[in-house]
This record gives structure tokens, C-alpha cells and sequence, in this order.
């Protein structure tokens, strides 16, 4: 959920702009399908190590999510100010140690009944068909549709770091999500990051110039490995005995 304050920064500078940077996008893709081809590497090893050695997959799986929050906010600022030879490697390391945190729910999905392989092919697939609308979508919003989207999505997600907040502090006292909420909560938030996914296309080229491809390439990777972790949840919640 590190695309929140990613979101909300694009927000006040894509208020009451005009283009700045038309193509910032089409610069963006190549490394937004870097990015998330690298994920997808580091989710293989992460599984890998789930296979081989589980005792240590914990450890290193706290120690990766830390690391890359730290990363996030680092890559992040070194991006906006333009220094792509380093922002590049270290948004490289950011997809690997991303990719490794999703193997648990990875992991989890194959060996949940009625998701498996084909899930998670249904849920990149639904990343992909999303990117496609939001594409179409976005780009032809009204200032008025766009801002109004966008605010309604940042408060959005903020509320549904606030809730998953609260469901993991009960987790760790042992009170789990019942599978009505957990199917409600998975099902706002594909709805919301759906949502990310179409402002990503008006918001983008009005807060990145041409050249400051890189952070639109995050903001856009962190919008679809957002909805592709819902959409996981979604499945396996409907799919729980």
C-alpha cells in the first residue's frame, strides 16, 4: 500500500494543471513491464525458498518488506528529482523485494481450491483488461471528472489502509476476518484500485514531465500490484472452506 503517498503528492501537483507531460506514459510502459517482470521473478524465488527451506522464509519475508518500504520512499524522492541512473537500479531492487513479500499470497492461492495457477492467471489477466479501460477511460476525463475521481479514490484507499490496519491488529490477537467481511474488503479494494488505474491516466502526464518517466512508471506499478493482490484476495476469500 506504499502507493498512497505516491498518489496523494501526484494529486496536489495535478490540480488545476494542464498537460506537462503528454508522453510521460508511453515513456513509462517499458519500465512499468520491467518492473513487473521482475516481480514476477522475485515471487519465484520467494516461492522457491517457501519450498526448500520454509523455516527461513519468514524472517527474510519481514526483513524484504522492510527494506522495501525504506526503498520505496528512497527511490521514490532520487526519481522525482530526475536522477535516473540511480532511481533505475533502485527501483530494480524495489520489483525483486516486492515480487518476494507477494509470494505468501501467491503461495496461498495455489494451494487454495478454485484458484490455483488458473487465479492467479485470472487475476493478472484482470490487471491487464484494466489497464486496457483505464487507458481509454482516463485519458478522455473531463478536469472536473478527473479531480472528482481521484479525490474519491485517495479517500478511498486511505480508509482501506485504516481498515486493514485494524484487521491485522485483531489478527495478532487471534480475531480473524469472517469471509463476508474479507470478501467485501477484497471486493472495495479491486473496486478502488480499478479506480487508481483510470486516474493514473489523468492524473500522470498533468504531475510528470516528459523526461520523469520513472515515477510515473511507480505510480503505475504500485496501482496494478495493488489490484492484483485484491483480486487474489477476492478469489481466495470466495473460495475459503
Amino acid at each position: 500500500m506504499s502507493n498512497t503517498s505516491n498518489f496523494r503528492g501526484a494529486m496536489r501537483e495535478a490540480k488545476g494543471r494542464a498537460l506537462v507531460g503528454p508522453n510521460v506514459i508511453a515513456n513509462a510502459l517499458p519500465y512499468l513491464g520491467g518492473g513487473l517482470i521482475l516481480t514476477a521473478l522475485g515471487t519465484y524465488g520467494g516461492l522457491s525458498v517457501l519450498q526448500t527451506n520454509p523455516a527461513l522464509f519468514m524472517p527474510t519475508f519481514i526483513g524484504a518488506i522492510i527494506a522495501q518500504l525504506i526503498l520505496f520512499f528512497v527511490a521514490q524522492n532520487v526519481a522525482v528529482k530526475g536522477n535516473n541512473s540511480v532511481a533505475l537500479p533502485l527501483l530494480v531492487t524495489y520489483s525483486l523485494l516486492t515480487g518476494y513479500t507477494l509470494s505468501g499470497i501467491v503461495n496461498l492461492a495455489l494451494r487454495t481450491n478454485g484458484v490455483g495457477i488458473a487465479g492467479i492467471g485470472i487475476a493478472a489477466l484482470g490487471c491487464g483488461i484494466s489497464f486496457i479501460a483505464a487507458r481509454q477511460i482516463g485519458s478522455n476525463l473531463s478536469d472536473q471528472d478527473g479531480l472528482a475521481l481521484a479525490k474519491t479514490v485517495q479517500i478511498g484507499v486511505i480508509a482501506l489502509i485504516v481498515v486493514m490496519l485494524l484487521q491485522l491488529g485483531f489478527a495478532m490477537f487471534g480475531v480473524f476476518t469472517p469471509s463476508w467481511l474479507e470478501i467485501g474488503i477484497s471486493g472495495i479494494g479491486v473496486l478502488l484500485f480499478v479506480g487508481a488505474a483510470v486516474v493514473d491516466f489523468y492524473v500522470l502526464p498533468r504531475s510528470y514531465r516528459d523526461d520523469q518517466y520513472l515515477p510515473a512508471a511507480l505510480s503505475m506499478y504500485l496501482t496494478y500490484i495493488n489490484l492484483f493482490v485484491f483480486i487474489l484476495r477476492l478469489m481466495i476469500a470466495l473460495n475459503r472452506d
